[in-house]
């Protein structure tokens, strides 16, 4: 209990560091794939993210069988400050269970519930001058450059809601027969690469239910490369670590942005083992009401617009990088 109580004293120090807007003008969603991007939404954004998925898994030494169907979902509100959001996210899953041969089991309920926040501690592009597109040289835009390898860093402190008695909740026979239901911490450190030619790198790592006799650490590292202003691919490789379940999963996709506002998408997930195998298929859609306005500067009396204009220029240049995630 002591350690948890350092790890949030040192999360809540780190979130006071100072960071830079986080706004685009087109829609910056965290799908597809189940990592987390280090950029916000932006001040008086509320964003919607969800998706439908199938479920199939077959556990070959135990041989059971699991097949269904799972909705995933998130809102997302940038709040007060540019680096900070807040956000409510979960699944729920419905599905049918057989062992054995024996009659099949309905079973239905949320497999995660969370509610958080996450603020950006860190941008390297920060204030970055010499970032801004080369509007002369279309080869001096996608050139590699050696400050892309400074991360992006958020970080996130949520608390998990579970029922009790939820199916899809790992428990102990002897310490949680019951699996009574709680509620326990969830903590992740985010990275975000933003690199040259519409490639961009992330990285999750957290540690989820701390506290409970079923807490995991997980990995997610996405990797993503926009193609064109609407089409953008990516894949992704999640690992779970934990004394009931240890997984290595894989997804591949995509995503098309309809409009500023509103983007769609789709990919496969699987893993390459049979305790248990899993592949799944999913679609989702992301959708945003942005209310957001930019703040204007005012020197003696009279708005700079030299820096709002600069300031959209940069916004407009990191969305491209951002619908990349």
């Amino acid at each position: 209990m002591r350690q948890l109580k350092l790890i949030f004293v040192s999360l809540m120090l780190v979130a006071s560091i100072p960071a830079l807007a986080q706004y685009t003008d087109v829609i910056n969603s965290n799908r597809p794939g189940v990592s987390k991007a280090a950029f916000s939404v932006g001040t008086n954004v509320l964003q919607f993210e969800v998706g439908g998925f199938s479920v199939k898994e077959e556990h070959t030494p135990l041989n059971y069988e699991i097949s269904g169907f799972g909705i995933d979902f998130a809102a997302r509100f940038g709040l007060l400050l540019e680096e900070l959001e807040i956000n409510m996210e979960g699944v729920y899953q419905n599905d049918s269970f057989s062992f054995n041969n024996a009659p099949e089991t309905s079973r239905s309920n949320f497999r995660s519930f969370t509610i958080g926040a996450k603020y950006l501690v860190f941008d390297p592009y920060k204030n970055d001058e010499e970032d801004k597109p080369n509007i002369y040289s279309y080869h001096a835009n996608r050139k590699f450059k050696w400050k892309t390898l400074i991360p992006a860093v958020s970080v996130y402190a949520g608390v998990n809601f579970d029922s009790e008695n939820n199916p899809f909740v790992p428990y102990s026979p002897i310490f949680a027969p019951s699996r009574e239901g709680g509620i326990s911490p969830k903590i992740m450190v985010v990275t975000q690469n933003n690199f040259s030619g519409g490639w961009v790198f992330v990285m999750n790592f957290l540690k989820d239910r701390i506290g409970s006799d079923f807490s995991d650490f997980q990995y997610v590292l996405t990797l993503t490369h926009s193609f064109s202003d609407k089409w953008v691919l990516f894949g992704e490789a999640q690992g779970i670590k934990s004394d009931f379940y240890s997984d290595n999963i894989f997804r591949f996709g995509g995503a098309y942005l309809w409009s500023k506002d509103f983007q769609l998408d789709a990919n496969i997930a699987f893993n390459t083992k049979d305790t248990p195998s899993v592949f799944n298929i999913a679609f989702g859609a992301s959708y945003r009401l942005d209310w957001h306005k930019d703040k204007k500067i005012d020197n003696g009396g009279k708005v700079d617009d030299k820096v709002d204009t600069s300031k959209r220029k940069i916004n407009k240049r990191k969305k491209k990088s951002d619908f990349d995630k």
